[in-house]
Order: C-alpha cells, then sequence, then structure tokens
C-alpha cells in the first residue's frame, strides 16, 4: 500500500456524478453500481437534483483533487446516516479505514450534536470490517428493500 491520501470533502459536482455513474464494481459489488446518469436525471434522483447533491452529497478527494469517491449524509432527526462510496478501483487496497474517517469528520462539522448510523449489508464483510476499525459499532439487524428484493442490514453507530 501506498501512503494514505488526505482526503477532503468537498461538494459533489454534476461532473462527479457522472463519474460515480459511469463507475462499475464486480459481483457481488455490482448492487452499488448506479443506473446511467440520464436516466437518474430524468427521474430527478438522488445526486442528479441539483438541491439533493447540494444538501446532501460530498466529493472525496485526495490531497491532489482526484475523485475517490462520495459520501452522502442523509439527515434523519438527531442522526447523520451516512451513505458512502470508493471507486471501485481503488476498493479493497487498505485506504478504507482514513476514507471513512474523513467521511465521519464532515458528518460531525456539519451535525455535531447528531449520532452518526451507516447501513451495511450483512454479506458485505470488507465494508463490515472497515466500519469497524474506523469506529462503528453493531447496533441492529433488519431487512429493508434494496433494488433487488429484501436484503438483510447491519445498522452500525459511529462510537467516538
Amino acid at each position: 500500500m501506498d501512503l494514505v491520501p488526505i482526503f477532503q470533502l468537498v461538494p459533489l459536482t454534476e461532473h462527479d456524478g457522472k463519474a460515480l455513474c459511469s463507475w462499475v464494481y464486480p459481483a457481488p459489488y455490482d448492487i452499488y453500481n448506479w443506473p446511467a446518469w440520464e436516466a437518474m436525471a430524468e427521474a430527478r434522483q438522488e445526486f442528479t437534483d441539483p438541491a439533493i447533491r447540494d444538501a446532501q452529497y460530498r466529493a472525496v478527494l485526495d490531497q491532489e483533487g482526484t475523485l475517490w469517491g462520495f459520501a452522502q449524509l442523509f439527515p434523519i432527526v438527531g442522526v447523520t446516516r451516512l451513505g458512502l462510496g470508493m471507486r471501485p478501483d481503488l476498493c479493497g487496497q487498505g485506504y478504507g479505514v482514513s476514507f471513512v474517517r474523513a467521511i465521519v469528520e464532515a458528518a460531525k462539522q456539519k451535525a455535531p450534536a447528531n449520532e452518526i448510523d451507516l447501513e451495511v449489508l450483512t454479506w458485505n464483510e470488507r465494508a463490515y470490517r472497515v466500519y469497524e476499525k474506523a469506529g462503528f459499532g453493531l447496533t441492529d439487524t433488519y431487512e429493508r428493500m434494496t433494488p433487488r428484493g429484501m436484503a438483510e442490514f447491519h445498522c452500525m453507530v459511529w462510537n467516538p
């Protein structure tokens, strides 16, 4: 592993969103692939809607300004729920903990009093281990709908 980058979170641009839609994760992680930008934009879904993009989404960049991933800081009463994704070619190389910690720091700055949590598919052991190392603990397991039907998730809460 090379030196761990210093990550910064900045507003997600339309250009960044189009890049996210071009990323292709291998199976079984392909559940995280975004639909085509055009299809999402037509439906004004997620980061294609400028208001949602500005309020909730951030690009995660390294110190040279290279896009490494994204963060969604989804507001719930008293909670900031994290959604996140790292560029597929960078996954599994040991950068996850610092990537997640940078996102937690941004969530703390945005809403300091909020609890911070996230959901992870129970089969995604690689992500689960990263979240544990970054300071999250398991609080609940439940099923909810995904684009592919019902699936089991762990809810994890950040424990400072």
